[in-house]
């Protein structure tokens, strides 16, 4: 079982820990200093997905040097304000052959990847690959 809290510090900010025992701080406020509850959804998404194609990726012994995931979204205009579509791009360095980059996307989207699940009940999720050096 996995748990969390949040323990309020001051103004919208909060003191958050997670099973794991590390801790982050979330701030809603207009003015931010630190991440939104929303920003680290989507940071999830790309931490999660990341792993899963880096892992697929060393099964397949592509010999990849980098990898980045990165996502744009749009939420919806009324509360609540879910994300609606999101759009990940995955940079990746390295000799990768174009086929197992995209079969491990596509594993990680459709099968690996519970972020993506959750997310994928309210938003739209494509991506798109960019390859670095060759």
């Amino acid at each position: 079982m996995t748990k969390a809290r949040a323990a309020w510090t001051d103004s919208e900010r909060f003191l958050a820990i997670a099973s794991s025992g590390h801790a982050v701080v979330i701030d809603a406020a207009k003015e931010k200093t630190a991440n939104s509850p929303m920003e680290l959804v989507l940071i999830g998404l790309c931490g999660c997905t990341a792993a899963d194609v880096v892992n697929i990726l060393r099964k397949k012994r592509e010999p990849f040097t980098s990898l980045e995931v990165q996502a744009q979204a749009e939420r919806a205009a009324s509360p609540p304000t879910v994300y609606t579509e999101i759009r990940l791009t995955y940079r990746v360095g390295g000799k990768v052959s174009r086929k197992a980059m995209e079969d491990a996307v596509r594993l990680s989207e459709e099968k690996y990847c519970s972020v993506a699940a959750m997310l994928g009940k309210t938003a739209k999720i494509t991506f798109e690959i960019e390859y670095g050096e060759k």
